[in-house]
């Protein structure tokens, strides 16, 4: 994949800070948005605000999305300063009720920007600070005033997410998995949908590398997915030369090896469960920031099987079997079944680094990201570039 990110996101961005992301689910389970985490790695860090908004422009250029700096000088700068685009910014209570912040709050609204309120003032707000924020965000159990807009955060786990949504949540902040798939007790067999089986087989076929009629007429048993992989090849993310125009001109473009990489994209995404759009939603974002994060490994071929092992990381939920019986099915890299089956193998502590970053766990980032020696800056970049192409292909 030929990098297209913007020139702001070229470089080593916040060393001081520890970026964490994850999705706005609503009722339908559909993406509503992105909330983008900046925790400060030391109390005194004074992060680069110039830089904090060029890269934010350069990842979301038309906004929209929930920004949540923590720690009170961060905030405070955000809240001065905010993007050019309109951004939904979470802003504690105890900062909304701060008189000393009341102007640059009231400002907000008149530029544009809307306000997420994390918690629940001790007295009602001035109306101009009021004014900003339409939802509030609370624990989920935590009670909230009757006709407030609740959006529950920090939620992990599918059950947890049905469980805010029955409490009257109208939107969830969090992810659906917490750990490997586990399939309840007495649990039904679950089946493969056709569409993702005609994957799983193409998956197959290039890897015994059959010809591409072979390969042409398996892909015709769903012309659907035929348009999908033709999408996904001629998106900007992808970078090629020119527009691909059928199944076999992508082989000629890509080669087997890398057409293997789009069919894992494609498995990842052609589920018709809406339940599991936030699953898609992390398994790309993690193949895309695997990648990122192996961009300085000089081997091609390492780096696209980094992207496969991110991409693949939340199989399991999706097609609801743990990753030693799935990939008996589908053939990956032996340091991807690594990774996934046995918790071991070069490409397990990206893996974990990434899995921090979605916490959005200080802690865990910090040690994750000091055993491979990468620093926040650089780990900073690589989030927002893949954040970005992300973006670009969905």
């Amino acid at each position: 994949m030929s990098d297209n990110t913007p020139d702001a996101l070229d470089h080593a961005i916040l060393p001081g800070v520890a970026l964490g992301y994850a999705p706005v689910i609503d009722r339908q389970r559909n993406i509503a948005g992105t909330r983008l985490t900046l925790v400060p790695l030391r109390a005194d860090a004074k992060p680069d605000h110039a830089e904090l908004l060029a890269a934010l422009s350069a990842t979301w250029p038309k906004g929209g999305e929930v920004i949540s700096a923590q720690g009170e000088a961060l905030l405070a700068a955000l809240l001065a300063q905010p993007p050019a685009e309109p951004t939904q910014i979470e802003v504690p209570a105890f900062i909304a009720a701060d008189p000393a912040h009341a102007d640059a709050i009231a400002a907000l609204k008149a530029a544009g920007h809307t306000g997420l309120l994390k918690g629940l003032p001790n007295a009602p707000l001035p109306a101009n600070v009021a004014a900003l924020f339409k939802q509030v965000v609370l624990e989920p159990g935590q009670a909230a005033p009757a006709g407030v807009a609740v959006v529950h955060a920090g939620v992990r786990g599918a059950d947890a997410i049905d469980a805010s949504f029955k409490a009257g949540a109208a939107t969830v902040i969090g992810w659906p998995m917490d750990g490997a798939f586990e399939a309840a007790a007495g649990a039904p067999k679950t089946e493969i949908a056709a569409d993702l089986q005609v994957i799983m087989e193409l998956i197959s076929r290039v890897d015994e590398g059959e010809d591409v009629e072979r390969l042409e007429q398996t892909l015709k048993r769903d012309p659907s997915l035929a348009f999908k992989l033709l999408r996904y090849m001629n998106s900007a993310a992808f970078g090629l030369p020119v527009e691909v125009s059928s199944f076999r001109h992508a082989i000629m473009l890509l080669g087997y090896a890398r057409l293997k990489r789009w069919l894992a994209l494609l498995l990842t995404t052609a589920s018709k469960d809406h339940s599991m759009r936030p699953i898609m939603f992390g398994a790309v974002r993690r193949g895309l920031l695997m990648e990122e994060l192996a961009a300085g490994i000089e081997d091609r071929e390492q780096r696209d099987e980094m992207f496969i092992c991110g991409l693949f990381s939340l199989l399991d939920h999706m097609l609801k079997q743990p990753f030693e019986k799935l990939l008996q099915s589908i053939p990956v890299p032996e340091r991807v079944r690594q990774a996934l089956v046995d918790e071991s193998g070069p490409f397990l502590p990206y893996l974990q680094l990434v899995q921090a970053i979605e916490s959005e766990s200080v802690f865990d980032y910090r040690e994750r990201a000091d055993a491979l020696m990468i620093g926040a800056g650089e780990v900073n970049a690589c989030v927002l570039r893949a954040l970005h192409k992300a973006a670009q292909l969905e």
